[in-house]
């Protein structure tokens, strides 16, 4: 998940022209790159989700708890599918939300890794009230629930990926739900794989290239849509298109567009061809983004990440408290590196104190269920939305006591045992120094004793 968004696909497998006008805009010199395939050419087959620990150059300054909510943007796609009559309609919409997330996937920054225990909660956009938390370290999973009048959203997501040598791909191992509250229908969504282009060589690029389905689990009827696999010189690269069929298999409604500019669909006859008396009616275009933005974020992604939308009295384990996170947004980049080691060491003592008691981590929010789910790449255990959470907001948005605390104030605290555990105190008699040796990937922690 290396390399620059936003570029023109001159040849999608690379060559040495597109690595050197790549090295050209600051992101990899090339002794970089040779170093760092000298360290990851050993992990070629292999699951890479949480094997390497990376250098912050690489990252973005947003979690993957944030990069969940980043499907909320154009939430009310849901709420248009939750008013409409039309159950064919229906599902275009509600197909359409499900690709409207890509123009924001397509950005090649890494997300952080969230600590167990991590979450993030957002408010204040649509009449959403959207909560994730990490709930499993290895393997990395995270959930997720989010809610307003029209619908609700359930996910449970497990990242895992192949590296490849110079590309990965990234197989969304999860379950989603989506329950629109007027109908009562509940959808199900299957996404396709995303493959990350020259990770280390070439101008890096996504795609996600297969079949997005969406199934109302209620009325039989689906939604088949294909994203096309970029060609040579870009051909086909963001073309989506496809059918919303009846539960008798009938097509309907033919949807196509591109994920990164717009989506449209029309009614359609049995053997997929446009009725006669119908035009392409468009029913999502991109929102404008910012111009030259440093990682290519859109209006939104920006808001995920500020306090704008985060509710009072945020919880001290949300993701926008991470001190590396925040580091990395002021662009700190030597003490974003060492508070992500921090951090990280921190979360091995604890696993170590853990074990040691002989507990286990339960998340607070999510409740494991007995549900194993089949998914195209593996079986996945099931977490459900408890419910405590409604009750933890409720009660302190009905409380009159006034809440004067500076939110940039708090201190991030996902930890089980307590901000500084018994572990990570006896670290804290060192001097962490960050070197950046000979340069960045490479990072190379030396420890002085007081």
């Amino acid at each position: 998940m290396l390399g620059y968004e936003g570029l023109e696909v001159i040849n999608p497998e690379g060559g040495t022209d597109d690595a050197e006008e790549e090295a050209l805009r600051g992101r990899w010199k090339q002794e970089d790159r040779d170093s760092y395939w000298k360290m990851m050419h050993k992990y070629i087959g292999s699951d890479v989700t949480s094997l390497v620990t990376l250098p912050v150059i690489i990252f973005e300054p947003m979690t993957m708890l944030q990069k969940m909510a980043e499907l909320m943007e154009y939430c009310e796609l849901l709420e248009q599918a939750d008013q409409c009559e039309d159950p064919y309609m229906r599902m275009a919409y509600a197909s359409t939300w499900a690709v409207s997330v890509y123009f924001a996937y397509q950005r090649t920054w890494k997300p952080f890794n969230p600590i167990l225990g991590e979450t993030y909660e957002m408010v204040n956009h649509q009449g959403i009230t959207f909560l994730a938390e990490q709930v499993s370290h290895h393997p990395p999973m995270g959930v997720a629930h989010c809610e307003n009048e029209h619908f609700t959203y359930d996910i449970t997501s497990k990242v895992k990926t192949k590296f490849l040598g110079n590309s990965v791909e990234i197989y969304p191992v999860g379950r989603t739900r989506v329950t629109l509250k007027k109908s009562g229908v509940v959808l199900d969504l299957v996404p396709p794989l995303t493959k990350v282009n020259n990770l280390i060589f070439g101008r890096t690029w996504i795609d996600s290239p297969g079949e997005m389905v969406m199934t109302n689990l209620t009325t039989g009827d689906k939604v088949v849509l294909y994203f096309q696999p970029c060609g040579w010189f870009g051909a086909g690269r963001y073309e989506v298109d496809g059918y919303v069929y009846s539960a008798e298999e009938e097509p309907k409604i033919m949807i196509s567009g591109k994920w990164n500019t717009s989506m449209s669909c029309q009614p359609c006859d049995q053997e997929g061809e446009p009725l006669p008396g119908t035009e392409l009616k468009e029913i999502w275009r991109i929102a404008p983004a910012p111009q030259n933005d440093k990682y290519q974020y859109t209006h939104f992604a920006h808001k995920i990440n500020s306090f704008e939308t985060a509710p009072k009295k945020l919880l001290a384990s949300d993701s926008r408290l991470r001190p590396d996170r925040y580091a990395l947004e002021k662009g700190d980049m030597s003490k974003s590196g060492a508070e992500k080691s921090r951090l990280e060491e921190q979360q091995r003592a604890e696993k170590r104190t853990r074990e040691a008691k002989g507990e286990q981590f339960t998340p607070r929010w999510f409740n494991l269920t007995d549900v194993v789910a089949p998914t195209p790449w593996g079986e996945l255990d099931v977490y459900e939305y408890n419910g405590k959470y409604t009750e933890h907001r409720a009660a302190i948005d009905g409380s009159s006591a006034a809440d004067e605390t500076d939110v940039t104030s708090i201190e991030f605290n996902p930890w089980q045992y307590g901000v500084c555990c018994t572990d990570c105190c006896a670290i804290s008699s060192f001097h962490a120094f960050v070197v950046l040796w000979p340069s960045p990937p490479l990072v190379k922690l030396q420890f002085f004793r007081k």
